[in-house]
C-alpha cells in the first residue's frame, strides 16, 4: 500500500517568545518492508533544520528559532510504501524456558528493563503468566498478551494524557493506544520477552475495518529469537500490517515523542494537531 501521511502542528503562544529549541521524529523508516519514498520538513517561522539519528537510530531533525514569535508550526509530508509481512500464529518458536539467554545480548538488555512509563511490579507478572496460561513458545505468548490487552481493556479517549504511566492504565482498564502499547511492554518484559514501543501511523482503509483507529498510532515490537522483530497492536488486537506507518522505536514513549523542545518566555499555549493519511496512486 503507498500512503500519504501530512502531520501539521500548530503552537499559538499567548505572548511572544523565543530561543525556541526543538526535536522532531516524524520521519518514517526505512524497515520490515516499508520503504519512505519521499519526506520533507517545513517550519514557521523559518528555522535552519539540521538531522542526526538518536541512540535508536531514529532520524531527529532539529530547528531552532531564536528571534521573538507567536506562533509556531511544523508541517511534514511523507509518502511511503507498505506491505504485509504477518507471521502464521502456528508458527513454531523457542519455548519461553530459551528467553534468559537473551539477557546477555547488548542490543536486548534495553528492552527488558524498566523505563520512563514502563513497570515491571510483581502484579505486572501475575497479570503476564494468567495472560499466557497454556501458551507453549514466546510467538504464542506474545500473541496471547496481545489479546488480553484488546479485550481486557477499553478504549476510551482522552481518559489519559501522554504522560500517564502504564500502572495506573491497568488499574483503569482504559486508555488510548500508546497506554496499551506500554501495558503490552510491561507485560512481555516480566516475562523475559524483549518488547519495544513503536511510533506511527494507521490508515483506517477499508473504511470502518479498524474500530477506534487513530491517525497518529503506537503499538509494540517483540523480539522473537530467530525471527527479529515482530509487530504486534494491542489496541486491534492484531499484527502490524499494511496500515501502519513505522515512524521509530524506543523503550517507551519518552524516547521517540514526535515533537519536544522547549522556549525562553511566560505564554499560555494554544496546541492544534492534524494528521491525514491517504491512500496514493501508485
Amino acid at each position: 500500500m503507498k500512503l500519504r501521511i501530512l502531520h501539521r502542528t500548530r503552537y499559538d503562544y499567548s505572548n511572544p517568545v523565543k530561543a525556541s529549541y526543538n526535536e522532531a521524529r516524524l520521519q518514517p523508516c526505512e524497515s520490515d518492508g516499508q520503504q519512505c519514498h519521499s519526506y520533507s520538513l517545513k517550519v514557521m517561522p523559518s528555522a535552519r533544520i539540521s538531522q542526526f539519528n538518536d541512540f535508536y537510530n531514529n532520524t531527529v531533525h532539529f530547528f531552532e528559532v531564536p528571534q521573538p514569535h507567536d506562533y509556531l508550526e511544523i508541517e511534514s509530508i511523507s509518502v511511503v510504501s507498505t506491505s504485509d509481512h504477518e507471521l502464521p500464529e502456528e508458527t513454531e518458536t523457542v519455548p519461553m524456558s530459551a528467553l534468559a539467554e537473551l539477557a546477555y545480548e547488548e542490543q536486548l538488555f534495553d528492552f527488558l528493563q524498566r523505563s520512563s512509563y514502563v513497570s515491571m511490579e510483581p502484579h505486572v507478572r501475575r497479570l503476564a503468566f494468567d495472560a499466557i496460561e497454556g501458551c507453549g513458545n514466546v510467538w504464542r505468548s506474545s500473541l496471547a498478551v496481545m489479546r488480553f490487552i484488546h479485550t481486557q481493556f477499553a478504549y476510551v479517549p482522552f481518559s489519559t494524557s501522554v504522560n500517564t504511566h502504564m500502572l495506573d492504565v491497568i488499574s483503569q482498564k482504559s486508555g488510548v493506544c500508546q497506554d496499551f502499547a506500554h501495558v503490552m511492554i510491561g507485560m512481555c518484559r516480566t516475562l523475559r520477552i524483549p518488547a519495544r514501543y513503536v511510533s506511527g501511523y494507521i490508515c483506517s482503509i477499508p473504511a470502518g475495518e479498524l474500530a477506534a483507529a487513530q491517525a497518529s498510532h503506537a503499538w509494540c515490537e517483540v523480539y522473537i529469537p530467530g525471527l527479529g522483530w515482530r509487530g504486534l497492536d494491542p489496541t486491534h488486537g492484531r499484527q502490524v500490517g499494511e496500515q501502519h506507518v513505522k515512524i521509530g522505536t524506543g523503550r517507551d514513549y519518552a524516547d521517540i515523542v514526535p515533537l519536544k523542545g522547549h522556549f525562553r518566555g511566560e505564554a499560555a499555549i494554544k496546541l492544534t494537531v492534524d494528521v491525514n493519511v491517504t491512500p496514493e496512486a501508485q
